[in-house]
């Protein structure tokens, strides 16, 4: 590493946080600010080994793996069977190779620096150290919100950063030179449903347990949903003190509390915490507050002050780590995408589940019948989406994937430049873009539990800073993999909710939980968060960043941030526009704020 380089990453970190582990040659290797036990480093001749995070390798098995390794092309080898969330650093012979996790909840970037290439698990770090500018193409696809397609979907924001794709590693030669290898590819599909259910719990629970230690108090969410009722009975399993928390939301007919409730009666010993919307700060409070900007805008604006309450009064219980149902919704069920491959293999199950999916989701027959016939590559599409960006979305009944996945939709309120920068985008990841990961269906999984990943990332890192780190089980590596095997018609029957978690929980989780096919929702909190908050948004859209960057048109953001009972695209489109918005001003807030290096 230049000297220049690891001087101005000393500046980043306060300086009795600051850490440096060198090559075997003396030259630093590692640098950055982690807390006691987060970094693990081993090393066996000319290997040097490290793991950063959640990772179930003792010092001692990390030491074994890297005597395993004669040069970095064996470090997965050397590391099969190991599970968590983890990043992995391997030195030899003067060659580095960093990896994430393929789940995108642990991220890799790099950039150039000084005539070589450094890699951090931060963007804005290598921002900093290369006072590189924003992308204004990365800003704009941020727009699209939940469409965002692969490899679009969480890129780095700045110029001159690049994000390493979840799955691939980056491998850096001693002249500086870098490229990138695929090191992860997704399992075999077609497990049998009680051979994929046994993997599923296999997984889930050593994700758990991985993340407690008996006897010590563990905070846990308890929605009543199948997700994270899974996930707080395997932590009691495990020997955890569980403190429990549950959302209550106000709306008629919303049924969390009583399946929490009749959860909770099968937990003896856990404390259960309730909290009813009323008690909560409103939604989207703080909105005129800044903090320190993450790497990426956060989709989590809306509850951040909620979650940093709950937080405290979990800390206050002596937790230290919380354990979310993240994940869930996105790894143990495909989208209905699965069904375009289903009726071409076997067509009279197809047709069933397609005619399943049609009563379930009110499908019009003439757009199931496109979705079926539907044909092209995944470049096609990325192509035409291009050219369709402001297209108005068809109104009436759900729709069924007609593409590769949900169409790209740029709100009403994007600029004719933003327009004009995702389609270049669009276009180019068309031409010369990473290849998708299988069919549709299969694609349309990996990137949805890629997604939920990357979310998890932020869970983490926002509730580290609020005190209590979130941990998202479902989101670690051996967890999505153990989904991925299932036959995604099994996994993904329309007239069962679930039916791969609830045969992987039968026996642990109460039978009543595993037959819920209801979901509460929040509407009347986020309607009356945004009519408290009309001050602030009347403000943001008098002295909009968006609209200063070009990115926005005035008037019709005003009109959606004001009246945004009027919106068409619904509440995931104005929330990526605000989170945009608030992440803009974190950044102008603090220009050189002090977070640590990785």
């Amino acid at each position: 590493m230049h000297p220049d380089v690891l001087r101005r990453l000393r500046r980043c970190a306060p300086a009795d946080a600051f850490r440096v582990v060198a090559h075997r040659s003396g030259r630093p290797w590692l640098v950055g600010a982690w807390s006691p036990g987060e970094v693990t480093v081993a090393s066996a001749g000319e290997v040097r080994l490290a793991v950063a995070g959640t990772c179930s390798l003792t010092a001692g098995e990390l030491a074994a793996a890297a005597g395993r390794m004669s040069g970095l092309a064996q470090v997965e080898t050397a590391l099969a069977g190991a599970c968590g969330s983890f990043h992995v650093i391997a030195s030899a012979d003067g060659h580095a190779y960093a990896r994430g996790s393929s789940s995108g909840a642990r991220r890799i970037y790099r950039a150039a620096v000084e005539g070589g290439t450094v890699c951090a698990d931060r963007a804005r770090v290598l921002a900093r150290l290369t006072g590189a500018a924003l992308d204004p193409g990365q800003l704009a696809v941020r727009l699209l919100g939940p469409t965002a397609p692969y490899p679009l979907a969480g890129g780095a924001l700045w110029r001159g950063v690049h994000a390493v794709l979840p799955g691939d590693a980056a491998h850096l030669a001693p002249d500086g030179r870098w490229r990138t290898e695929r090191w992860w590819r997704a399992p075999e599909e077609g497990l049998p449903p009680a051979e994929a259910a046994v993997g599923l719990r296999q997984a889930l629970r050593a994700a758990v347990a991985l993340r407690v230690t008996p006897g010590e108090v563990v905070a846990a969410d308890l929605s009543g949903g199948m997700d994270s009722t899974a996930v707080c009975f395997l932590a009691a399993e495990a020997g955890a003190r569980l403190v429990t928390a549950t959302l209550h939301w106000a709306a008629a007919g919303n049924q969390d509390r009583a399946y929490a409730a009749h959860a909770a009666e099968h937990l003896p010993g856990a404390e259960q915490l309730v909290f009813p919307s009323a008690l909560l700060p409103a939604h989207f409070t703080g909105l005129d507050e800044r903090r320190p900007p993450a790497d990426e805008p956060s989709v989590g604006l809306r509850g951040a002050a909620q979650q940093r309450c709950v937080a405290e009064a979990l800390r206050s219980r002596g937790a230290r780590l919380r354990l979310s149902g993240h994940g869930g919704d996105h790894v143990v069920r495909p989208p209905d995408a699965y069904v375009h491959r289903l009726v071409r293999r076997s067509p009279v199950t197809g047709l069933r589940h397609v005619a399943g999916l049609r009563a379930r989701h009110r499908w019009p027959p003439g757009a199931t019948v496109r979705m079926l016939l539907a044909g092209g590559s995944y470049g096609f599409w990325l192509a035409d989406s291009a050219g369709r960006l402001r297209e108005e979305p068809p109104g009436g009944a759900v729709r069924p994937p007609e593409g590769w996945g949900p169409p790209p939709r740029l709100p009403a309120w994007a600029s004719g430049q933003a327009a004009g920068l995702v389609g270049e985008l669009l276009r180019a990841a068309a031409r010369d873009g990473p290849p998708p990961a299988g069919g549709r269906g299969r694609h349309a999984w990996i990137h949805r539990a890629q997604e939920a990943g990357r979310s998890a990332g932020h869970l983490l890192a926002g509730g580290a800073a609020a005190g209590l780190p979130v941990h998202s089980p479902f989101c670690d590596d051996a967890v999505v993999d153990a989904c991925l095997r299932a036959r995604p018609h099994e996994a993904a029957a329309p007239w069962a909710y679930k039916p791969l978690l609830a045969a992987a929980m039968d026996g642990l989780v109460p039978a009543r939980v595993l037959r819920r096919t209801t979901k509460d929702h929040c509407g009347d909190e986020w309607q009356e968060g945004l009519r408290r908050h009309r001050r602030t948004l009347a403000a943001w859209a008098d002295d909009s960043r968006l609209v200063a960057a070009g990115l926005a048109d005035e008037e019709p953001l005003r009109r959606a941030l004001l009246s945004p009972g009027l919106l068409t695209g619904g509440a995931a489109e104005l929330e990526a526009t605000l989170g945009a918005e608030a992440w803009l001003r974190d950044l102008a807030a603090h220009p050189a704020d002090e977070g640590g290096p990785r």
